[in-house]
């Protein structure tokens, strides 16, 4: 249903409502201005909507690129229309600084308005600040509403569109209210440049939006289907908020199935972690199934391609079935009647030793240019027990006979797959239509593969057996927990892997850029701290320092008062970095971060050249902008708290391995790097998990916090995206 006419009063433009489609790609015919006109929508089949918060919900459930615009649930949904009846304060001169400065108070600890992603209320909000014009830019350029102003900046910048719509319709000058502007330009700002003539009709679809074949919206259900043989990695994580995305963009359906067709390498610790991984993620989801819910229906449809000669039971060794396939050689085995595969079928069920000679394969094409197709293995006996079901089978179907099977049995309508599995979509289907089931949609995108790192769960499990790395969950691991340990947002994480899409190209990614993203997320709001590298480091007497030490609290983030307050103590002798002290020259000016300036009279040194000691005497009354050196530096008092300060690097050294190459042949001999220092009083109070800025040091995640005097708080680096 297209939408024909959008008018307004032309004395009150709907801010909110142009934005809302600019942001989301949603495609509004030429503008009619009328006089006392409220905003109406009106379709090609006559139909009409009316007023700006109903013409903004339904942009929120229409617009198909940002499925969660209207919010994920209908909880959200609720909350986005609380905002739309609120944001009319914003507009009432006498009630607009309140209005701010609860919007600052409840903006403090998000991103968001509401739930995890961007919405309609935030279009609201950010539509009604920039709609008072230069009211709301002095308040923008005061300190007064930090976290408000940090919201608003951080979607101007995400969705730079929105400047553009502002300078269209809001008045450089005077209070704020729209001005005149010509048809061209007015739908140049609604569809981005491209001038759409009226009659002719467009789409409300981005053009880069890449649709799932034959979906119908509201009849999607997809899957999301791990392994529990390890914890969810950063390729993982691509699949898993696609199958998301596709979900909510149809308002289908997303389930976990949990691919345990293999029990000597599964457990049920790997599938608790995987749920919390996925948890982690925000992946919403309807169920949680498991293939081995299916193990008897898998029986009997092994049995019914036996007896239907579409499958054998072939004990030809492994390695010359291999070569067999490869070069299109049929088995054997392969010309078996019926009660000879039925008799050994039953040999593999009790596992004798003769069944465990066996496997079942699929009787398919064993001249097929594609090698997936030559009668693949849909049986192997193990002995084993399954982590689920104990020890009541002791055979299992492989993931190409399960799948396809899976995925028809539980009504999955498309199944998102990386294009690793490309070669093998022709065997999907073909062994779907041989079962007698319904074909199930392949989509694929392409695996996200990362300069420097082993995706491969195989190659992973070696550093955890062989001690290489502390678990699963080690910072310098690709999983999940592991990046997260590293101090990733999750929010850059889902940034970073929807930026790139389903696109089916194969690229290497650099994790700088997905690291800069976090860093844009961090700084922001992280507090900032002091720490100096206990070896080595300096004492610097200042002569006319203060005899008593005094203390003064200060914010945690000049810029963002959220972050709280610390207590900064001075007194006459403080510690520097051995660097630092090295970089200074006698009767040398500097700064004294959160102090002000200082003279240094005096340099001792070692026999080897390294500094021993300064003197020097303070200059508050200087000016920071003629000093070349900013110094950290730390009061030498007893309350100041030990920390460990760890660097880790790649574990290969090696952008990416050839496919003949092992892994063994470059591994990094230095992964891990500990610096003993010392930090402010303050780092005691620092939370497990929480990322704070050690001033000219970087950022850091508390890894283990602080328990007493003797035990040093550890603090992991996490990298800016600067090749750190």
């Amino acid at each position: 249903m297209e939408i024909k006419e959008f008018s307004f009063a032309a004395d009150s433009v709907p801010l909110a409502v142009i934005a809302a489609a600019r942001v989301s790609g949603f495609s509004l015919p030429l503008e009619s201005r009328k006089p006392s006109s409220t905003p109406t929508f009106v379709f090609s089949n006559g139909l009409e909507l009316h007023g700006t918060s109903v013409l903004l919900r339904y942009i929120g459930r229409a617009a198909s690129s940002m499925p969660n615009f209207y919010g994920q649930n209908p909880y959200e949904s609720s909350q986005v229309d609380e905002w739309l009846e609120y944001v009319p304060v914003l507009s009432s001169g006498s009630e607009f600084e309140s209005a701010c400065k609860f919007v600052d108070s409840y903006i403090s600890k998000r991103t968001v308005l509401v739930g995890h992603f961007f919405t309609i209320a935030d279009i609201v909000v950010w539509s009604g600040l920039a709609a008072t014009g230069p009211r709301w830019e002095s308040l923008r350029k005061s300190k007064k509403y930090q976290n408000l102003v940090r919201w608003f900046n951080s979607i101007s910048a995400e969705y730079g569109v929105l400047d553009e719509v502002t300078s269209t319709y809001v008045g450089k000058k005077g209070s704020g209210k729209p001005v005149a502007v010509k048809p061209k330009d007015q739908q140049a700002a609604v569809n981005g440049g491209d001038i759409i003539e009226k009659g002719k009709g467009s789409s409300n679809r981005p053009s880069a939006e890449v649709d799932l074949p034959e979906a119908e919206i509201g009849k999607v259900k997809l899957r999301f289907a791990p392994e529990p043989s390890g914890f969810l990695h950063i390729g993982h994580s691509k699949a898993a908020l696609l199958n998301q995305y596709f979900a909510q963009r149809y308002r289908g359906q997303l389930i976990i199935r949990f691919d345990d067709t293999n029990p000597s390498k599964e457990s049920s610790e790997f599938v608790d972690n995987l749920l919390k991984d996925i948890e982690t993620l925000g992946i919403k989801y309807e169920d949680v199934t498991h293939t081995s819910d299916h193990f008897p229906k898998l029986m009997e449809m092994a049995e019914k391609l036996i007896r239907e000669g579409k499958a054998y039971v072939d004990d030809t060794p492994r390695e010359q079935m291999q070569k067999e396939r490869g070069e299109g050689i049929e088995s054997k085995c392969r010309s078996h009647s019926v009660e000879e595969n039925m008799k050994l079928w039953k040999e593999m069920i009790d596992a004798s030793e003769r069944g465990k000679q066996c496997c079942l394969r699929g009787k398919l094409d064993m001249q097929d240019p594609n090698k997936s197709l030559r009668d693949p293995v849909y049986y192997r006996c193990n002995p084993v027990p399954h982590h689920r079901v104990g020890d009541i089978y002791k055979l299992y179907p492989t993931y190409d006979f399960a799948c396809p099977f899976v995925d028809a049995e539980e009504g999955i309508t498309h199944a998102l797959r990386s294009s690793e599995y490309h070669d093998r979509n022709a065997q999907y289907h073909r062994i779907q239509q041989d079962m007698g089931l319904r074909k199930v949609h392949i989509f694929e995108f392409s695996r996200l593969n990362m300069v420097y790192t082993l995706l491969s769960k195989r190659n992973l499990r070696w550093f955890v057996e062989n001690g290489k790395v502390d678990g699963w969950d080690d910072p310098r691991f690709p999983t999940v927990q592991g990046i997260v340990r590293r101090g990733l947002k999750i929010e850059a994480l889902v940034q970073f892997i929807l930026e790139q899409g389903a696109s089916k190209n194969l690229n290497l990614m650099e994790w700088d850029k997905l690291w800069t993203i976090n860093k844009k997320i961090v700084d922001p709001v992280c507090p900032r701290h002091t720490a100096v590298i206990e070896e080595k480091c300096v004492l610097l007497t200042l002569r006319d320092g203060p005899d008593a030490a005094f203390v003064r609290i200060i914010p945690r983030h000049k810029k963002y008062e959220g972050a709280g307050e610390k207590a900064t103590t001075y007194t006459k002798s403080i510690l520097i970095d051995q660097a630092d002290a090295q970089s200074i020259s006698v009767n040398e000016e500097v700064t004294l971060m959160d102090w002000g300036n200082a003279i240094v009279q005096e340099i001792v040194k070692n026999e080897d050249g390294t500094v021993k000691e300064l003197f020097g005497v303070l200059h508050l009354e200087g000016s920071v902008k003629t000093t070349k050196l900013k110094l950290t530096w730390l009061p030498k008092i007893n309350e100041l708290v030990k920390v460990s300060m760890v660097e880790y690097d790649h574990l290969i050294t090696k952008k990416k391995l050839e496919e003949d190459e092992s892994f063994m042949d470059v591994l990094n001999p230095c992964t891990k790097k500990e610096i003993a220092a010392l930090g402010d009083s303050n780092i005691r109070n620092v939370k497990h998990g929480e990322i704070l800025q050690l001033e000219r040091k970087g950022y850091f995640i508390c890894d283990a916090p602080f328990v007493r005097p003797s035990k040093p708080v550890v603090l992991v680096g996490i990298p800016d995206g600067r090749g750190r």
